[in-house]
């Protein structure tokens, strides 16, 4: 059974579907009639923008949507960095929620696993002695869903 999704694009905004990258030139809005691997453009972290565990975590998990080619070696390189990074974490709910997006990859859940590691940043922050007191805008966070 698949569900129909609805996307709206703004010109020259950017989606990844099962690995090519779509350009929009004006407004549009997609209707994905069947299950695909997407991402949108404002989800896409740059390598640089890695500066995290989790972020690091996050770009490993997105190249196996954007870059098809190179998925099973992101998926390897997922399998060796997943019990470390858990076993960094004394915070029990970033760890628990880790083993539910290895538990998503496992099953092919991409996008799912990407929106449950952009949860976790606020969590990762406060792990990592983080001030919450800086305006979102001036940090370089990934946008989330």
């Amino acid at each position: 059974m698949s569900n129909t999704l609805k996307i709206s694009l703004k010109p020259n905004e950017k989606i990844y579907i099962n690995g090519a990258v779509i350009r929009v030139d004006r407004k549009v809005t997609l209707e994905l009639m069947n299950d695909v691997q997407f991402l949108l453009e404002s989800h896409v972290i740059q390598a640089e923008q890695a500066s995290t565990p989790l972020r690091q975590l996050y770009f490993i998990v997105q190249i196996m949507l954007i870059n098809p080619p190179g998925a099973s070696e992101a998926r390897d390189m997922f399998r060796r960095s997943l019990p470390m990074l858990i076993a960094s974490f004394d915070n029990q709910d970033i760890c628990s929620a880790l083993k539910q997006i290895d538990r998503m990859v496992g099953e092919d859940h991409i996008y799912e696993a990407l929106k449950a590691i952009r949860a976790l940043y606020p969590l990762e922050r406060h792990a990592l002695g983080g001030n919450d007191d800086i305006p979102e805008a001036s940090r370089a966070l990934a946008v989330g869903a």
